[in-house]
Parts: structure tokens; sequence; C-alpha cells
């Protein structure tokens, strides 16, 4: 190629006269045509766009690289497609006089339309996907690449309907999935489809059965299905096989032909894996902590760009090995530090995160535990959790997934869940327990969430949230009871008038601690780790669980404190109101009403309180649940036969400790409550007042709302999973209560299992009431870990399957509860405009740390690699492995 003589450059450009006055350097694009050709048949598959950024990539990055003595030269662009490039090409000017080493070239024009992909579109039911031909031209290969990663609908374990063929039913099967790893199944269609035609057939090949059975519409003629799969397969060039070698060449980025010809060497590849792998180690920071990514200025002049970039630079200042391939060492276009990039990280992170999860489940049954709230963009927000027993027999609550609901109806709720079940492979036959709270919209009978369920799956038991019923109870007794009722009113008003101000709080403060240290000088406390910490009062809530309890002891602990305050409000309020308020509740805290309520509730609550807080363990389950409650009940029954004397005696102590004045039992009091009975002048005594109006009633009322509560004890399904219970070597087991159990899951039992369980049953009572291994355990759940652990659950296949379905029950909604609790810490005021997906993707590796710990950073690589197509790729995994070896030798 030579130099164009200045009398051509002004004459009108010509193809033909530039070969009497230059060298030609000829291209044959696309792929394919002529002498070119390529070893991955995906790069066959081409337009006008990625024909001309090819061509753009070899001239500049390839040929004038190892030709540099032309760089300076003019060049002339031809070409048959010239009209459709020059779309993407612009001329680039030199001004006279100035010598540049950079080509002059024409450079692609960016096309400054963008187009997102709205992740809503991506469904995993074959039959309700969008074609890939319906996306922009410019999202199909993200389109693609979402789907790849998805991988192909699979829903194992799902409970296939069975159609009639003649005298024969059928119905799709697993084993399908092993034999045609292209399979997909359709729920909603109960039909098949291919994964491979669908993300690449070529329209203008393959045949009617290719296009529209596999498709379009499904298949579902079960009765032929091997014959008619092999048919859909076809020849080495059908339209199937085909789009396998599409389909395989479009996961193989390495070899594309775009990526071929940037290629630059093994020392870029692992300066971009050192660079991506440093990337990683701070979202994985970020992520684990909860904290904010973007800064207010992310500028380069700006003092705080922002959590992720300050903590990259941070990184690569301390790091010889990172400094070297990031920011001015670094690509302009492969920096790896834009917001996108930072989403697609923490997104793969999620992503391997869930999978772990979802693998772990496997084919075992499992539970759907869901609860909504408001974060702070007040949008409405689903939680979900599943429950299950893992391979090691240990009861697993995981939290899969938090999605934002516009409508909070039970059919739109339904929705959501079936959409989340399909996005994760997850069966709604394999359900058998729902977890909600008592919501009408969740438990309602008729159509509710759980009823829409159960009507899809009778099998999905539902189990009302325990430590919701219990908390029921005590909001129920707090309202029931008109003496207690007052109590708590007048409560909330001491809780509210000390905690107004500022002033007041430290106020409250600094007397209590006064009065800590005047007793530590006195020797009447010790001081130790956790003692003595500064505390104040707590406002009792509906809603929150043990609230009324907390309010209980830190009132009766800061007595003399409160009171102090309430007299300098009295004797300092700027208003009348709250001197008068001040002093009607000084009056109402030495009146010894007030304090027998006061410790009688705090008796009973503390009692409710251990069960909560035993109830709100994540391996909580339904037997030892159960058993606890019963528990309960007793105790309560017990303390109103014999607690009198105790409650009595405790408010006598606390009112003299206090100088409040005690009253005498035998004493006569107006009967209150009733005004015709008190015109009458007819009287009671104090006994009868304290004993029979307050003690026993309150006592009473929890005990019958206990029983209408937890009415899920006594039914019939309960009954037969308390067989189970190992307690006192295995007394309460009864073979044909266990049968009947069974009999409630005819799903998981089928008529040849049921005539072998009854032996097995009592082949395993006989085996484990003699096995020393067994005589220490105490509970449903450590029996289940003890059979896997001894290989029983092998032995006794049947009873572990009977064991299984008792533990995925759930018992609380406390692990929803808790994902509220951390949304509430990662999307706070300064963050409420997170999308919904960036703020699951945080939440699920803030929540499931322990599963991010086990991941390894070239899982999450390879998957981030695989979301999009990448400019660069990953080393070959031996390079990998020893960059990452060496990054560790030097941070270490």
């Amino acid at each position: 190629m030579g130099n164009v003589p200045s009398r051509d450059r002004d004459r009108d450009r010509d193809f033909e006269p530039c070969f009497t006055v230059a060298n030609a350097l000829f291209l044959e694009f696309p792929a394919g045509v002529g002498f070119s050709y390529s070893n991955t048949s995906f790069d066959y598959i081409t337009g006008d766009t990625k024909t001309d950024k090819d061509s753009y990539t070899f001239l500049v990055n390839n040929w004038l690289e190892r030709s540099p003595e032309y760089k300076t030269r003019d060049f002339l662009i031809r070409g048959k497609a010239m009209p459709k490039m020059e779309r993407f090409f612009k001329p680039k000017r030199v001004r006279s006089g100035e010598s540049s080493n950079e080509p002059n070239i024409s450079e692609p024009v960016q096309n400054q339309s963008c187009v997102e992909l709205n992740l809503n579109d991506i469904v995993s039911d074959p039959r309700l996907r969008k074609s890939v031909e319906k996306f922009d031209i410019s999202l199909r290969d993200h389109v693609r690449r979402e789907y790849l990663t998805r991988g192909p609908c699979q829903p194992i374990g799902h409970m296939y309907p069975k159609t009639s063929f003649g005298k024969q039913h059928r119905s799709f099967q697993d084993s399908w999935y092993q034999k045609f790893v292209w399979l997909e199944y359709s729920i909603s269609k109960d039909a098949a489809f291919c994964f491979w035609c669908f993300l690449f057939k070529t329209q203008n090949k393959g045949g009617r059965y290719a296009e529209d059975a596999f498709t379009k519409t499904g298949f579902n003629n079960w009765k032929k299905a091997m014959e008619r799969f092999n048919e859909h397969i076809g020849a080495v060039n059908s339209c199937h096989n085909d789009a396998r070698i599409q389909f395989e060449s479009f996961q193989d980025q390495r070899h594309s032909v775009s990526n071929v010809l940037r290629s630059c060497g093994r020392e870029i590849d692992i300066a971009y894996h050192t660079r991506l792998t440093a990337a990683l180690d701070v979202t994985r920071f970020l992520l684990k902590q909860g904290l904010a990514f973007r800064g207010n200025d992310e500028s380069t002049s700006s003092s705080n760009r922002g959590n992720f970039l300050e903590l990259f630079e941070w990184y690569s200042q301390r790091n010889t090995e990172i400094f070297e391939v990031v920011n001015q060492n670094a690509p302009a276009n492969n920096q790896l530090t834009s917001p996108m990039i930072q989403k697609d990280m923490a997104h793969a992170c999620a992503s391997e995160i869930t999978s772990v999860i979802i693998s772990d489940i496997g084919d075992n049954y499992f539970s759907l535990i869901v609860d909504e709230s408001r974060d702070s963009s007040v949008k409405e927000q689903m939680g979900v959790v599943l429950r299950y027993v893992n391979k090691e027999g240990r009861v697993i609550e995981r939290f899969l997934a938090i999605v934002h609901v516009s409508d909070t109806t039970s059919l739109f709720l339904k929705d959501a869940s079936d959409s989340l079940f399909a996005q994760h492979g997850l069966s709604l036959s394999k359900l058998r327990g729902q977890g909600y709270d008592g919501a009408s919209n969740m438990r309602g009978e008729f159509n509710g969430l759980k009823a829409l369920i159960l009507q899809e799956n009778p099998y999905a038991m539902f189990i009302h949230c325990f430590a919701h019923q219990l908390q029921l109870v005590i909001v129920a007794v707090a309202k029931g009871n008109i003496i207690v009722s007052e109590f708590f009113v007048y409560v909330s008003m001491i809780v509210n008038l000390t905690g107004a101000s500022c002033k007041r709080r430290d106020q409250l403060r600094q007397i209590e601690h006064d009065k800590i240290v005047t007793l530590l000088d006195s020797g009447d406390i010790i001081s130790g780790k956790g003692k003595n910490q500064e505390t104040s009062l707590a406002r009792p809530g509906d809603t929150r669980w043990g609230s009324h309890y907390l309010t209980l002891l830190r009132l009766s602990s800061m007595w003399a404190s409160v009171i102090g305050i309430l007299g300098n409000i009295q004797d300092d309020a700027t208003t009348s109101d709250n001197r008068g308020m001040a002093r009607g509740l000084i009056d109402r805290m030495n009146d010894y009403e007030f304090v027998f309520a006061l410790h009688l509730m705090k008796y009973l609550l503390g009692i409710t309180n251990d069960l909560s807080l035993v109830l709100q363990q994540r391996d909580q389950n339904i037997v030892q649940a159960m058993s606890l409650i019963d528990t309960m009940k007793s105790q309560l029954q017990d303390f109103r036969e014999e607690g009198w004397q105790i409650i009595l005696d405790e408010v006598n102590n606390f009112c003299e400790l206090n100088m409040i004045p005690v009253i005498d039992m035998e004493d006569s009091i107006a009967i209150r409550g009733n005004a015709r009975r008190s015109r009458r002048g007819q009287t009671i005594t104090n006994f009868h007042h304290y004993r029979v109006e307050i003690f026993c009633e309150v006592v009473d009322l929890i005990i019958q709302e206990m029983n209408n509560r937890f009415s899920e004890v006594s039914t019939e399904l309960l009954s037969c999973i308390a067989c189970l219970d190992p307690k006192s070597s295995f007394s309460q087991f009864n073979v044909q209560k266990l049968l009947r159990l069974a009999d409630l899951y005819p799903e998981d039992f089928s008529s040849n299992d049921y005539l072998y369980l009854e032996s097995q049953l009592r082949n395993y009572i006989y085996n484990v009431q003699r096995d020393p291994q067994f005589s220490e355990v105490g509970d449903l759940g450590s029996l289940a870990q003890q059979m896997v652990k001894t290989g029983k659950n092998t032995v006794f296949p049947l009873v572990y399957r009977l064991i299984q379905l008792a533990l995925v029950l759930p018992v609380a909604t406390a692990s929803v509860e808790r994902v509220f609790s951390a949304m509430n810490i990662v999307k706070t005021d300064l963050r409420n405009k997170m999308g919904d997906e960036w703020m699951n993707d945080c939440l699920v590796v803030y929540i499931e740390k322990d599963i991010f710990a086990t991941i390894e950073n070239e899982q999450i690589l390879q998957r981030f690699q695989r979301m999009k197509t990448r400019r660069m790729q990953l080393p070959p995994l031996r390079y990998s492995r020893a960059t990452t070896t060496n990054t560790s030798s030097v941070n270490q």
C-alpha cells in the first residue's frame, strides 16, 4: 500500500483509479465467503454490525500493529457493502502539520441509542417465553446469555399430569432429562420443548416439525416421546444439530472470531484475570458487610469516589501485582470498575449462592415460608425462605429471594411464587409445607395463598406461625382484662412521657447511671462483662415479638429512676397538661394495684417469652414445638393453682423497698366496674379482687387463648407426627398412627411402599430402642442426623421419609423476619433508589454469608464471564490457578 498522490486526493472518489496509484488490501467477509473460514460455526451467524467491527479490529489491532509503517498513510475503504458500513465508520482527520502514530483510518461510530433488557422478559417456562427474534437486535446476545446462565427449564421431581392414550396413561418422565440434555418441560402447557432450538434455531432451515413442536406449540405425545425426540435430533445437518453447534460455539467465547482478532497473548489474559479477581475481592467485602458501592461524586477529582472505587484503589496501592494491571496500567475500555460491572459481579455472587441452595435441596421435600414488608422506599417486598432437610439430616432454612409485589392480593402473590419456582427449577409438587402469618391474604380458607397452593398440591400442609400466634395470645390478654388493659395504657404513657425529648432521656440515663455507681460502691451489685449496661425504656408493640415483656423488665429495674424523671417533669414542665399527667402517673405507680399487675404480667410474659425465643430458632421442628407448647400449658395450670402466694410475696417486697403502701387483703372495697352494684353499696374483699378478678381471670384467659390459638396441636396430622418423638426411649411410638400419617401423603408412599411400611416400622423401633447410639437422642432433628450418621436412613428408608416430612413442616416465620431486618440494613434511606434485582443480590450474599464463604473466586469469575459477551476472556484454568496462588502469597 503506497501513498496516494496529492492530485488524486481531490479527485472524485472512484474505486478503479485507486489501483493505478495505490496498493490494495483485500478482506473477505463475513466469515464463510470465498476462502475465509472459522473454527466455530457460530461465527458464521453475522450481520453488518458484527462484520464491520471485526474488520475494524483486524485492521487496527492486528494488521497495522504488525505493519506500523502504514499507520501514517491515508487509508481509503471501498467495498460492495460500503453504504451499510459507512453507518458505523466516520473519517478520522489529522490537522495539517501534525504527525501521529495512530492510523489515519475511519473509526467505528457508536450507536447512541441504549436499549436495556428487562429481566422480567426472561421467563423460565418455555411456553410463556418471548422468542429471541422478538427482542431488539442489540439485546439478543444478552438474552441468550441470560437463558444460558439459567439453563433449560427442567423441574425435576415435578408431579407430571398423566394423559390418556387409549387404555394407557402416560406422562413426562424425569429420566428423559439425562438422555436429552436439551429437553425442557413447560408446567403451564404440560409439553416438551428444545432449549437449543429456542435459542439458535435458524428460521430458514429445518422443517415444520422442528419449528413448531419444539419451539412454539410444544410436544406432548408421551406415547411416542422417545421416537419423536430422536426424530427431532435428526441427521448431522439437521436444524437441531445446527442449533447445537451454535449453542456450543456461543458458550466458547474464547475461540470466537471477535476474541481471536483482539487476542494479544497469554500475558493480557492473565492481567485481565488479576484485575477481575481484584474487583471481585472488593465486591466480596462490600457485599458481606452490606455496604454501599457507589459514591455521590465518582469523578477523578473527587475526594470520596464511593466505597468500591476507594477500596479498589486502596487494594491496588498495597499489592504490586494488582497495581501493575489496574487504572492507568489497564486498557481504558477494560477497567472493570463501572457500575454495570459491579452489578454483574454482585449478581454472579448471588447466583452462585442460590445455585448451591438449589443443589442442596435436590429432589428432596421442602417447605415455603413467606411474609411481606415495606422497604425504605415504601415498596412492598415479599420475602421467600425455603426449609428442607439436607443430606446430613439437618433442618435448614435458606433465603431464596425477595420479590417486589405491586399488589398484595393472594392471586398476585401466587403468581410471584410460581415465577420464582420456575426461575430456579423448583417443583411445586415437592412442596410439603407452608408457613405464613395470620393475614387474610395468606391463610384465607378460600382465596388465601394457602388455599391457592393447596388446590394444586393438597399435600403442602399449612402451619400458622407459632411465634406469631403466641404474640396474639399476649395481645389478647393485654386487651381482654380491663385492669391489665388499663395497666398497659399507663405503661405506654410512662414510656412516651419520659422519652418525649432528648433532655428527658439523658436525665433518665444519668439518674440510672448514678444509681448503678452507688450500688457498685456499696457492693450490692458486682461489675463484669455484659453487666450493668446502659438501658432505656422500650415501647411495647403488638407486632414486635417479646416487646411487652422487655418493657416490663426495664420498668421494674428502673422504677426509682422513672419516678425521679416524672417528678422533674412535674416541677419543670412548661404546660399544665404535662405537669398534671406526670403527677397522675406518679400516683398510679405508687398504687398497689399497678404494682400487682406489673409483677403478674412480668411473670406470665416471662413464661411465654422463653417459648417465643425457642420457637424462633432456625432448626426448630414441629414435634419439639408441640411439646414445648404442652409444657407451657401445664406450667400455666400449675401457676394458677400454686402461684398466688409467689406473686403476692414479690409484690409486697417490692412495695416495701419502694415505700409503696401495702394493702390488707381482708379489707373490703367497693365493687368497681358495675355501676348498679356499686350504688347498692355492695363490697368485696381485696383478696377476692386480686385473687379472683385479676390473678385467676388473667391466667385463665391466657390458658384459653393458648388452647384456641394453637388448635393445630390437636389435629390428626400433628398427632400422628408426635409418634416419631424419640423422647423417653420412643415412648409415644405408635405404628397405626404412623401408617395413618403415610395415608395423608399418598404421592410419597406408593401401594408397594405401604405394604412394606408396617414391617419396617416394627423393625425400626426394635432396632433403635436397643441401639445405645440412640439412647441420648432427645428430639426429632437429632434423630434424623443420627440416622444419617449411622446409615439407618438407608436401612429404613420409608421411616426416614416420614421423619423428613415431619421436619420440613415450618414452625415460625422468624427467618423471613430476619430477612426484613437485613433489608433495613442494606436498603437504607440513603440507598432508597436501589433496584429490585440489585437489592435482591445484595441481600442474598449478606444473609447467606456462610455459603458465600465456601464459594471460590474462580466459580464466580466463570459465571461472570458467561453472563455476557465480554471484551476479554479468562485464561485457561491452569493459568488462573497459578495467578490466584501468586496473588494470595503477595497478600500474605
